[in-house]
């Protein structure tokens, strides 16, 4: 089994390549210490794009919003993505070789660890609240990535009152 440097290099590879072929050009930013792995200027618009790297069981893929800063093998602290720090997390899943994009405003103003793309229907037949991973395969770049697209489906409440004074 590859290390997981390994596996993320590879992610990385395989979504630079996606976005390229997309019409983006790239940069990387210098250094461990940024909170995005690219950075995809598409028409003139920056994205921070923050690249994980998956292996679905071939019904969902599990994307993991966070990293761990280890010392010595020990997690010494651990980052949760929020919409502040990066503009997208771009998933590579290995099972179906595909790129998903995950647009920052899902992550909320507070983060959150994990969410699920669906790759094939529940088994207990539950429809709503499902994401389903085809609807992440094709980014729109040139929207701004941290703005919920209207009538979408609703925001949490924590960050339905942080955009809104009412």
């Amino acid at each position: 089994m590859a290390s997981h440097k390994k596996k993320g290099d590879r992610a990385e590879l395989e979504v630079a390549a996606d976005l390229v072929a997309r019409g983006c050009e790239l940069s990387i930013p210098f250094g461990e210490d940024s909170s995005y792995d690219l950075v995809a200027d598409y028409e003139g618009r920056l994205h921070r794009v923050q690249v994980k790297y998956a292996m679905s069981d071939g019904r969902v893929v599990i994307v993991r919003c966070r990293s761990h800063s280890l010392t010595k093998g020990k997690i010494r602290r651990t980052k949760i993505y929020t919409a502040a720090m990066v503009d997208w997390i771009a998933v590579f899943d290995a099972t179906t070789e595909r790129c998903y994009y995950v647009p920052s405003w899902m992550l909320g103003a507070e983060g959150r660890s994990t969410f699920y793309l669906r790759l094939a229907s529940s088994l207990n037949g539950q429809s709503r609240l499902i994401r389903r991973a085809e609807d992440y395969v094709d980014p729109d770049f040139s929207r701004d990535p941290s703005v919920e697209p209207a009538g979408f489906e609703p925001a949490a409440s924590t960050l339905q009152r942080s955009r809104s004074a009412n």
